[in-house]
């Protein structure tokens, strides 16, 4: 099997609505509610910086291919 290389914005917005979805089912669980005023922007902000590092490491490795 060929190896892929990492895609980081795929793997934090995943974790990220993993962890998202874990809040809202121990809530439930818990009879408690959660805030969407708090996740939601979070969520946003999280996936904005997802962006961000995804999109620099992605001209990180451009440059080191050109390197080598």
């Amino acid at each position: 099997m060929r190896k892929h290389r990492l895609d980081v914005f795929s793997l934090i917005a995943g974790a990220l609505f993993t962890v998202i979805a874990v809040v809202y089912l121990v809530a439930a669980v818990n009879d408690q509610s959660v805030n969407g005023r708090v996740v939601i922007p979070t969520a946003f902000i999280v996936l904005g910086t997802g962006g961000l590092i995804g999109a620099v490491v992605a001209v990180a490795r451009r440059g080191r291919g050109e390197r080598e």
